[in-house]
């Protein structure tokens, strides 16, 4: 075993692709000098073998090999359906 993947919580925001879904993940910061917590917004591509993610929801993706040019993520678990 290589080490513990990364794993992180994200919204489903697009699934127009096939077997892709792009996920946006917020992180806070803390402001170096002025100690007020940021939000922080990335979006990333993840693996979705099953085409089983929508917009709006919450999933868990964990970190892979690299699958395609963009693609470094894969949906372990839905954990909330969007509306």
């Amino acid at each position: 075993m290589r080490g513990k993947a990364k794993t992180r919580e994200g919204v489903v925001v697009s699934d127009k692709m096939d077997k892709t879904v792009v996920v946006m993940v917020e992180r806070l910061v803390q402001h170096p000098k002025y100690k007020k917590h940021l939000k922080r917004r990335k979006k990333v591509k993840a693996h979705d073998e099953q085409n089983r993610c929508g917009i709006g929801d919450r999933v868990m993706i964990a970190e892979t090999r690299p699958l395609s040019r963009d693609k470094r993520w894969t949906v372990r678990a839905v954990l909330q359906k969007g509306v």
